[in-house]
């Protein structure tokens, strides 16, 4: 039998070993599955660092030189600018921070506190509400008198890139009392009335009175156009308000498009932190007209 199986492999001329293709093609598969074997082991090899890919390879199988990190000193530049752009972006679109200038909105708000001001939803139509706390341009000479802030440069830029409090001294704070359609009355010192319903103001400040007893403003009666507001300080014998400046140009209102944001927390100083909710006075019922 042994013989049989020599003169298989070398006693024809070639026939039988052209017509056995299977046999050949064994080792080639044997072979095949050792190379996947050994790709794995480079493949490991590949994902540990510790041999060159071909990935790394240049032209003619040349190995490529790493390429050099770049410099810290070149990067910092860049990341500066990414930096003022976002600062800019979320100051123009976001949030943006307000410095208090006066008492007028004690015991809510003190001279020298930080408010942030949300700018964001007024850009999806929402509209100030009563019982909010809003940051607005000067509709028309309320400031008038007042000391003009004289910021220098580099203050004057980061708060245009939003990251010190707003410098621009045309921009007042005030709580809202009536929104178009309303009708805001007050006789006497008070209660001060929104359609007919008397608000109970645990925000006013203490020793205040809702309202004011002379001949300057303090006692009125007014119906608020719609896309106007109606505003007033919280500390109301201390706040130039709508009250003290119907003789101007809106008779005391407020555009609504001259609101810059609705004040939403008080960020500093820190032991100040708190946000600035609607008060439940203004959900009770009946005030809608």
């Amino acid at each position: 039998m042994g013989d049989v199986a020599v003169g298989a492999r070398s006693g024809h001329d070639g026939e039988e070993h052209r017509g056995r293709p299977a046999e050949s093609a064994v080792p080639a598969a044997d072979s095949a599955v050792t190379s996947g074997s050994d790709s794995g082991a480079a493949e490991d090899d590949r994902v540990t660092g510790e041999h060159t890919t071909a990935e790394d390879q240049g032209p003619g199988g040349t190995t490529r030189a790493p390429k050099k990190p770049r410099s810290f000193w070149k990067e910092l530049p860049i990341l500066i600018g990414i930096a003022l752009v976002l600062a800019l972006l979320i100051k123009t679109f976001l949030v943006q921070a307000f410095s208090i200038p006066s008492d007028s909105m004690q015991n809510t708000l003190q001279q020298g506190d930080r408010v942030l001001v949300d700018k964001l939803t007024p850009w999806f139509g929402s509209e100030p509400e009563r019982g909010e706390v809003v940051v607005f341009h000067d509709p028309g000479n309320w400031l008038r008198g007042e000391p003009t802030p004289d910021p220098n440069a580099l203050q004057t830029f980061l708060s245009w890139i939003g990251l010190m409090p707003s410098v621009e001294e045309k921009d007042l704070i005030k709580r809202v009392i009536g929104v178009g359609g309303d009708t805001v009355e007050c006789n006497g010192t008070g209660p001060l009335k929104v359609n007919g319903k008397a608000l109970n103001e645990p925000y006013v400040y203490p020793g205040n009175t809702p309202c004011s007893n002379d001949d300057q403003g303090g006692r009125f009666k007014v119906k608020v156009p719609q896309g106007y507001i109606w505003v007033m300080g919280d500390h109301r014998q201390n706040s130039r308000d709508s009250r003290y400046n119907q003789g101007e140009k809106y008779h005391g209102m407020v555009p609504v498009k001259e609101v810059v944001g609705r004040a939403i927390v008080k960020a500093w100083p820190i032991d100040r932190w708190a946000t600035l909710p609607v008060p439940d006075t203004f959900d009770q019922n009946g005030l809608n007209p």
